[in-house]
């Protein structure tokens, strides 16, 4: 886990070291061949972003601390057990500069140990003794798999429009930010009101991670993101950069369709680093950031810590800065 904390959000390092002990907790109590995998996911390392949206939205009631560990441990959890079936499905060698599960196990064991991340997950959640809790993390969880099935299916497409784009993006990316504000309500002793203002914030905020994402994935290298640059187009990914420049400049579809074919990607990386519509992108982006920061600073949150969301919003830029 990253030390590195925002100074507004400093106060939650004791919180992401219980959560990151209750990880090591959970994964060393395997008792399987699975364990190994597992555990090099984990060591992988990360921000725990979801896990400190969990105790931000979940208010500074000590009583309610241990609900919110089990739920901070659930979700980052599951996040890991995504990003072990994404490097499946995309094939990656690389995740976070390191070797993937599937590069170095093999994708039979990879999808076994991203199913077991699953199962433990709810087995952690099962602890805060919540079914409101169960529920939003299947909800998310079905999200999940709706949005990759919505992603394979249009694999290649140049013609997904930005509206598909953004569902799928919203069910495959922010869901699970938006349950994890909505766990930390809810076991936070939040109302309902105050549950949905944050699991709007958590969409926007997943939202535009994405995005972000996307464009660095044409801009930036390597040794900043951790993967090889171009891994949208390799995969046949369609992002966001990609339909606006197809919209701006219909020509640069077949170019686009070409490195999606097996052909040169670098260029097209150039090309789309460089374009007016990556630009637009990052707008998008910036505008669904600053109607988090709106909601972070508005009324109605209840004992959620509104100061250090407007910190993590304004993280999710930094982090693509």
């Amino acid at each position: 886990m990253s030390t590195a904390l925002p100074p507004r959000i400093q106060g939650y390092a004791p919180a992401l070291a219980s959560c990151e002990a209750r990880l090591e907790s959970a994964l060393g109590a395997m008792k399987t061949t699975l364990a190994g995998p597992a555990a090099e996911t984990l060591r992988a390392g990360g921000k725990r972003l979801r896990p400190l949206l969990v105790y931000c939205c979940g208010g500074d009631s000590a009583g309610h601390r241990s609900r919110l560990d089990a739920a901070a441990a659930a979700v980052e959890l599951v996040h890991m057990a995504t990003l072990v079936h994404d490097d499946v499905l995309d094939g990656s060698d690389l995740r976070r500069g390191q070797p993937t599960v599937v590069y170095r196990h093999g994708r039979e064991p990879a999808v076994q140990t991203g199913d077991l991340l699953f199962a433990t997950a709810f087995g952690e959640l099962a602890r805060a003794r919540s079914a409101p809790a169960i529920s939003i993390l299947a909800g998310a969880a079905r999200d999940l798999a709706r949005g990759e099935i919505a992603q394979t299916n249009r694999t290649h497409d140049v013609g997904v429009t930005v509206e598909e784009y953004l569902e799928r993006v919203r069910l495959k990316t922010a869901s699970l930010f938006s349950a994890a504000c909505r766990l930390g309500a809810t076991l936070g002793g939040g109302t309902t009101e105050e549950a949905d203002l944050l699991t709007e914030y958590g969409s926007r905020i997943g939202i535009a991670f994405q995005i972000l994402d996307d464009i660095i994935d044409v801009s930036g290298e390597q040794d900043v993101t951790g993967k090889p640059r171009g891994a949208d187009l390799r995969d046949g990914t369609v992002t966001l950069p990609m339909i606006l420049a197809i919209r701006e400049e219909p020509t640069l579809r077949d170019r686009i369709m070409a490195a999606m074919d097996g052909g040169p990607v670098g260029d097209v990386c150039d090309l789309l680093a460089e374009h007016p519509a990556t630009e637009m992108a990052r707008t998008a982006a910036l505008d669904l950031v600053e109607q988090a920061h709106e909601i972070a600073r508005g009324p109605g949150l209840g004992n959620s810590d509104g100061g250090a969301l407007e910190e993590i919003a304004s993280g999710v830029v930094e982090r693509y800065a």
